[in-house]
């Protein structure tokens, strides 16, 4: 289905009835991360392509991680609902952290699963980032550089293990997002919280985790052996009965 907020045409799945759940998927993503997910909770259930994803528009402009909560939140009153949960995946997670903590967005309970932002060493990982595509820009501009630039970039940023090469005309938008550092967005989050992640997430380590769940004193912990970061695909069942269970 389709549906246009704030200008912008947003694709997003909507079925069942009750008690409502918000899915929000990570960066690179689509709404179908949750397919399987999303057939195993009972209530009404809606996931939606976040803008510059799946068949979502483009932001028109650089967006920061605000602008996502606006949208979550003008998307949320476009199709009349008030969500009851909110389940937020990796960049999802990072907008729930950010909605809930000002209050733009509201729910009884949260999930997020592997969810960005709390890292310690985001500071100087996301500054590195920043100054590297900086100097990029300007040493692949230099003959004999110039041909191998996408080359150069694209081994740099792999190295580095950035999405920024992947992000293509929303590279601005990604380096806004990862340098916001959310850990007093955090503390501040009152409503009871589900921290679902893969002992071997390579992506958001579990360091990341704890570090989420001590600064969330509502929420608790629940590591899934084994997995990585598509921990909701990877142990779907594990992950729904935790899920199922922690929001009756």
């Amino acid at each position: 289905m389709k549906v246009i907020v704030d200008g912008l045409a947003a694709e997003y799945e909507d079925h069942g009835t009750g008690n409502t759940v918000l899915m929000l998927h990570g960066w690179g993503d689509t709404l179908h991360t949750f397919d399987s997910l999303a057939g195993m909770l009972p209530g009404r259930v809606v996931r939606v392509d976040l803008p510059g994803f799946g068949g979502s528009d483009s932001p028109k402009s650089t967006w920061t991680l605000d602008d996502y909560v606006r949208f979550v939140r003008s998307f949320s009153e476009k199709i009349g609902i008030k969500p009851d949960i909110l389940i937020g995946h990796s960049l999802g997670g990072r907008i729930l952290i950010k909605g809930l903590s000002t209050g733009v967005l509201e729910a009884r309970k949260a999930v997020l699963i592997a969810s960005a932002g709390v890292a310690e060493r985001n500071t100087f990982r996301n500054a590195t980032i920043g100054l590297l595509a900086k100097v990029g820009r300007v040493v692949t501009a230099i003959p004999p550089f110039n041909f191998l630039r996408d080359g150069i970039r694209r081994y740099v940023y792999q190295r580095i293990g950035s999405d920024y090469f992947a992000a293509g005309s929303l590279r601005a938008t990604f380096l806004n997002i990862i340098k916001e550092d959310l850990s007093s967005a955090a503390k501040t989050i009152i409503v009871p919280a589900l921290i679902v992640w893969g002992e071997n997430d390579a992506t958001t380590p579990l360091s990341e985790g704890k570090r989420l769940h001590v600064l969330i004193r509502t929420s608790v912990l629940r590591v899934i052996p084994h997995a990585g970061h598509f921990v909701h695909q990877e142990e779907l069942r594990e992950v729904s009965g935790i899920i199922r269970e922690f929001t009756v």
